[in-house]
């Protein structure tokens, strides 16, 4: 395998003879608090570049602009070269980790509406909070392109949150990460348990990264339901 031009906490970049054209290696490294925890989780990239690729199809066809192409193998996917916005948009639906701490709510109470919160993706900062006068300040985008974000995290939460109740699963918040493609701001990064904190809505049991996170143990079994009940591949 060539050499990446990119490599993340879990996932790999590789440049294709297209280049306008990326290819996605998801690993089954895992990582939290900004890196300070380690470790592996088996089949992990399998599980997220399978339940990415649903649900960037799935938002394709609700009319989110994203920059996947299509699903490669297991562990690969195709994508839309993007200039990343260096901002993590963040949807929370019920208070739970950071937020939970920032504001003094317990873990599990419902916002009265969904929060968004913004992120400036540095790893040496550790990705602080920051708000539009920041980016204004910094120039990390334009007020328009802000505007874009929250107006698209939005209507993402709105078709996930309605989607995943069928499927018995609680959208508790995630995050997502925009780039721009010809002028164009697009969906990018994952959809997965990796970015996303997913509750059996009967008995609240975590179905993602916080079972990493929280030593609660089981994290691929909890990885696998969430692929089998969207998909309903076993793996």
């Amino acid at each position: 395998m060539t050499k990446p031009l990119y490599e993340g906490k879990a996932k790999q970049v590789f440049a294709t003879e297209n280049p306008d054209e990326l290819l996605v290696y998801f690993k089954d490294d895992a990582t939290a608090f900004n890196g300070e925890k380690k470790g592996t989780i088996v089949n992990k990239g399998v599980l997220n570049n399978k339940i990415s690729s649903f649900f960037f199809e799935m938002l394709g066809q609700a009319g989110i602009h994203h920059h996947f192409i299509k699903q490669v193998s297991d562990r690969e996917m195709l994508v839309k070269k993007l200039a990343i916005l260096p901002l993590e948009v963040v949807v929370r639906n019920i208070a739970a980790g950071s937020l939970a701490k920032r504001i003094g709510w317990e873990e599990g109470r419902k916002m009265p509406s969904p929060v968004v919160e913004l992120y400036y993706k540095d790893d040496a900062l550790g990705d602080p909070l920051i708000n539009d006068s920041h980016i204004a300040a910094m120039g990390l985008a334009t007020p328009e392109q802000v505007q874009n974000l929250k107006d698209s995290a939005l209507k993402i939460n709105e078709i996930l949150t309605a989607y995943l109740k069928t499927k018995n699963i609680e959208l508790i918040d995630f995050k997502l990460e925009f780039g721009t493609h010809k002028g164009q701001v697009l969906l990018g990064d994952e959809i997965s348990p990796d970015t996303c904190r997913l509750w059996d809505t009967v008995t609240s049991q975590k179905l993602d990264k916080d079972r990493f996170r929280r030593d609660l143990g089981n994290v691929e079994d909890a990885y696998k339901e969430v692929l089998k009940r969207l998909t309903g591949e076993v793996l």
